[in-house]
C-alpha cells in the first residue's frame, strides 16, 4: 500500500505526509515540471508538462490498495477500477457508489460553461476540510490494510 498524490496544486500536503508517516508508507508526490516540492519523506516525481501528464502517470502506477490524493473526478474513477482508493485533497473519499454522479455533474458543468454559462465557484479551504482529510485518509489506510 503507498499514497499516491496529484501534487500540482494539492493543499493538504503536509497532512497527506504526516499520515504516511504515521504509518510508514511509502508516499510519492507527482507534479509537473513547472511546480517545485520538496520533502523530507514523500519521493517527489516530476512528468513533463503536456496536458493531463501527471493524471495520466498516476493512473497507469495506482495498484489495488494504494490510495490516491486527487481532485479530478477522471483519475478517481480511473484508479477505482483498480481497486485502488481515492480521495480528495479537502477529505471526500470517492467511491463507486458516487464516483458517477461526480462525472455527470463535471460533465453538466462543462457543458453550462461552454455554453457561455457561470458555475459555482469554490469554497476556500477550511480547517474543517483539513480535519476532514486526516481522517478520512486514516480512516482509508486502515480499510486497506485489512484488506491486505
Amino acid at each position: 500500500m503507498r499514497i499516491l498524490v496529484d501534487a500540482d496544486a494539492c493543499p493538504g500536503k503536509h497532512i497527506i505526509e504526516e499520515v504516511a508517516k504515521e504509518f510508514g508508507l511509502e508516499l510519492i508526490l507527482y507534479c509537473d515540471i513547472n511546480h517545485i516540492l520538496t520533502s523530507n519523506y514523500a519521493t517527489v516525481k516530476y512528468m513533463d508538462s503536456g496536458f493531463q501528464s501527471v493524471d495520466m502517470k498516476i493512473a497507469n502506477e495506482a495498484k489495488a490498495q494504494d490510495i490516491i490524493v486527487t481532485q479530478d473526478y477522471g483519475v478517481a474513477a480511473m484508479v477505482l477500477g483498480k481497486k485502488a482508493y481515492a480521495i480528495s485533497p479537502k477529505g471526500n473519499i470517492y467511491s463507486n457508489d458516487n464516483i458517477d454522479k461526480l462525472l455527470f455533474e463535471r460533465h453538466i458543468s462543462a457543458k453550462v460553461r461552454r455554453g457561455g454559462g457561470k458555475t459555482a465557484s469554490h469554497k476556500k479551504r477550511s480547517s474543517e476540510d483539513d480535519t476532514r482529510l486526516r481522517e478520512n485518509l486514516i480512516r482509508l489506510v486502515r480499510k486497506s490494510e485489512v484488506n491486505l
